[in-house]
């Protein structure tokens, strides 16, 4: 974090953490700035990382939130915090979002939205693939993507203009895990 603030970190980490503390005392301080700090695939944090984090959000004695924190991450980043020994982590989360899994119509209009917003036509996939599609992702949005993308290169490989069941189907057997 430090480097990402433009400051050389010292070489002990007791240190290095009293130092960033003050950088961020300046920024919200003299630089009247609130701090945000975004962690991107946090359900890979491992149990040390989350105590640092911890600790980082403990700033004098939970007086006052040093910077806002998000965490962004699959499932697994709140099955990991339900665990007791991230306690005092879990009570320092005020907003807890989460995006539910996609029913059959909420697919399909996901798959809509994609494609108008890449100027597409959503009759490119038959109500059947979208079916595939919906079965084999489970309605989980990162994988409709990947099974929605991965049909769209396979029918412009073969010049196809409409995606059917049988096409969502091959892409799934031969090309997804």
């Amino acid at each position: 974090m430090l480097d990402q603030l433009g400051v050389e970190a010292k070489f002990y980490r007791g240190d290095s953490k009293r130092q960033l503390h003050q950088q961020l005392e300046i920024i919200r301080g003299v630089q009247g700035k609130n701090v945000v700090t975004i962690v991107d695939e946090a359900h890979l944090l491992d149990k040390e990382t989350l105590e640092e984090i911890r600790f980082l959000m403990n700033y004098k004695m939970d007086s006052l939130n040093p910077m806002a924190l998000i965490l962004v991450g699959q499932n697994e980043l709140w099955d990991k915090l339900k665990l007791q020994r991230y306690a005092a982590i879990r009570q320092r989360i005020d907003i807890k979002c989460e995006i539910p899994q996609y029913d059959r119509s909420q697919t399909e209009e996901y798959i809509a939205a994609h494609l108008k917003y890449a100027q597409g036509t959503s009759e490119i996939f038959t109500e059947k693939a979208i079916d595939e599609i919906h079965r084999y992702s489970a309605g989980s949005a990162r994988a409709i993507n990947k099974v929605a993308t991965h049909a769209l290169m396979f029918a412009a490989q073969r010049a196809k203009k409409l995606i059917d069941d049988y096409m969502v189907r091959t892409v799934i057997a031969g090309e997804l895990p």
